[in-house]
């Protein structure tokens, strides 16, 4: 049976009224775990942490709603007037247009269960998305891997490992094989090895689309996961913590350690980032588009190693690679737009030697101002964590 989100838990951390409250519950409890897609039949559930995010989306909309003057008696009362003053105000916040988008998801999704099918429309149909910056892109723009900002990783994860050694083998199954954060906590090594050529990934994974990855000469990691294995489950969640209180101790020890965007500059994705651009060079013979080494590939060995890429991070559409790879007319159009050596300097000098309120000046990434000085840099680099 299929795990269902405590949404009293959610709903509880929220000042509704008991009518109010009582109706939420009532639509959390018939629809919180159905998949809500247009494209999708599926009758397996979302998953808690899915779940999870979608209550507490509409939880924190309502809360929106009623700190800014529109007390509703009941979620039943929600009116295409509150739907546009939601996304005005989530604009006014600078909120990007991905997170949005997610919001408008989940309130569509609640639309549905009241039987109000139009009630929620896509961002354009609320403002002007190119006016107000909020145009989604899927293909990366600046390479997100540890090695992209000079992270000698092994080195990284060996130093957390001192702090908490679940913590660093779940990021070393990430390193290994391009695993996301919820599959790596989830992921029983006994279990999913079984095969000694390929690592089956079948928890946690994104829409509940398995896949399979090649160990390869990774093993060692694996015998080291399964060293760490808990004997309830066979995952590296410690028994004595819940999969919430195991997300939030992780995060804590990356944090600790300096993994965020404003530490280090990366997070422990970029670790699949890498992975997936490996695998792109491997296959490709020259690396992957957003490393921006100016070389491309033959069009048949780009297709197969676009393909082994989509293949291994577990998605249904080979363009979805674009999101670790980025494409070479993309990088292309970035590199002519890109600032000078002279200009970085000037701009560096002006920001008394701080890179990322330089890169902020012109407009670029402080990965692209790296990239622009070169390794040789005369300009020490920043190691503050709230300087980004």
């Amino acid at each position: 049976m299929a795990a269902i989100l405590n949404v009293r838990a959610v709903v509880s951390a929220y000042r509704f009224t008991p009518e109010f409250r009582d109706a939420l519950l009532g639509l959390f409890d018939r629809h919180v775990a159905e998949i809500h897609s247009t494209s999708r039949i599926s009758n397996k559930a979302l998953s808690i942490k899915t779940q999870e995010r979608r209550a507490t989306a509409l939880c924190k909309a309502f809360t929106e709603l009623r700190e800014n003057g529109y007390a509703l008696q009941t979620p039943w009362s929600l009116k295409h007037k509150h739907i546009n003053f939601l996304v005005t105000h989530w604009v006014a916040c600078k909120q990007s247009g991905g997170t949005i988008e997610n919001k408008l998801t989940y309130l569509r999704a609640l639309a549905n269960w009241m039987a109000k099918p139009n009630l929620v429309g896509t961002l354009a149909d609320y403002v002007d998305r190119r006016e107000h910056g909020l145009v989604r892109s899927y293909i990366a723009t600046e390479d997100k891997s540890w090695e992209a900002h000079h992270i000698d990783a092994a080195a990284k994860i060996e130093e957390i490992a001192r702090t908490c050694p679940y913590t660093a083998v779940q990021l070393k199954l990430q390193a290994a094989f391009g695993l996301r954060v919820e599959e790596s906590f989830m992921l029983r090594p006994a279990e999913a090895a079984r095969n000694p050529q390929t690592l089956a990934v079948t928890r946690g994974t994104k829409g509940g689309r398995p896949r399979e990855v090649p160990i390869e000469a990774r093993l060692d990691i694996l015998e080291e996961a399964a060293h760490l294995s808990n004997g309830f489950t066979g995952s590296t969640v410690p028994a004595d913590r819940t999969l919430k209180q195991w997300r939030d101790w992780y995060y804590y020890v990356l944090d600790k350690h300096g993994v965020t965007r404003k530490g280090l500059g990366v997070t422990s994705h970029g670790l699949r980032h890498g992975f997936l651009q490996t695998l792109y060079e491997r296959v490709a013979g020259v690396p992957a588009p957003v490393k921006r080494a100016g070389e491309k590939p033959d069009r048949g060995d780009h297709l197969e190693a676009m393909r082994r890429v989509v293949e291994a991070a577990g998605h249904s559409r080979v363009t979805k690679a674009n999101a670790y790879l980025s494409t070479f007319a993309k990088q292309d159009r970035l590199q002519k737009k890109l600032p000078t050596v002279d200009e970085v300097r000037a701009a560096m000098a002006t920001a008394n030697g701080n890179k990322s309120h330089a890169a902020t000046a012109l407009g670029i990434s402080r990965q692209a101002l790296y990239r622009i000085l070169g390794a040789d840099a005369p300009f020490p680099r920043d190691t503050g964590r709230a300087d980004k």
